[in-house]
């Protein structure tokens, strides 16, 4: 999926972008949104098959504690897509949370050190569960999407 500007105008995959409010970025167009749910559906399809816990995060929320295990969002901005992370149980979570609203970063706690490392190592494994399945997957920008895998499609 190329994006470019021509003559000011936001164009991918040669569809108009339809226009946002500022500060807000450009969303993608209505078929390549729908293709990114589509795409999202088979990884949530893949990574059941595989009886990992999965949700939409960006369809059924994730506020619940109970929406623990691989969180798959589509992101329906321009330069969007379809985003896989693993989010801890509650109670791993908010021991991290507590840490950090403390703000003593001196030292790593073992509880944030603990949870950064399932994090990691939960989409490591995510990557390669999907990549084995046949999706293309790379690491998304981490100051976007932390530590969330991008998956760019399906390998035919």
């Amino acid at each position: 999926m190329q994006i470019c500007t021509c003559n000011g105008n936001a164009k991918e995959s040669g569809k108009r972008v339809t226009e946002r409010a500022f500060g807000t970025p450009p969303k993608a167009s209505p078929d390549v949104v729908a293709a990114r749910n589509a795409l999202a559906d088979k990884v949530c399809r893949e990574l059941e098959r595989g009886r990992l816990p999965v949700h939409r995060g960006d369809v059924e929320g994730d506020s619940s504690p109970e929406t623990s295990g691989a969180r798959v969002h589509v992101d329906p901005s321009i330069n969007g897509g379809v985003f896989v992370r693993w989010r801890t149980g509650e109670d791993l979570r908010a021991a991290a949370l507590e840490i950090l609203e403390r703000g003593d970063f001196s030292s790593i706690p073992p509880a944030l050190r603990h949870h950064e490392t399932v994090v990691q190592r939960m989409a490591d494994a995510l990557a390669g569960t999907l990549t084995s399945a046949g999706f293309e997957v790379e690491g998304a920008d981490p100051h976007t999407h932390g530590r969330a895998v991008l998956v760019k499609g399906v390998h035919s």
